[in-house]
């Protein structure tokens, strides 16, 4: 539902926790449905790069122990 219409609903009364249950979920269902794709952009952005290093060539050494 819209936030004009979730709005609307919380003008009714006697239903104010089943609307905050309700707005609660669709909160939490947005936020899955984004940190998912944020991971995922975030994860294609780290192999296209890691590719290009490939690609580039060259030796680079990574001291672990530092």
């Amino acid at each position: 539902m819209s936030r004009l219409g979730d709005f609307a609903r919380s003008l009714k009364p006697g239903n104010d926790k089943e609307l905050a249950a309700d707005l609660s979920a669709s909160r939490r269902a947005s936020h899955r449905r984004t940190g998912a794709a944020r991971a995922a952009r975030q994860g294609q952005k780290w192999e296209d790069a890691d590719r290009a290093r490939d690609r580039r060539g060259g030796t680079r050494l990574t001291r672990w122990e530092d």
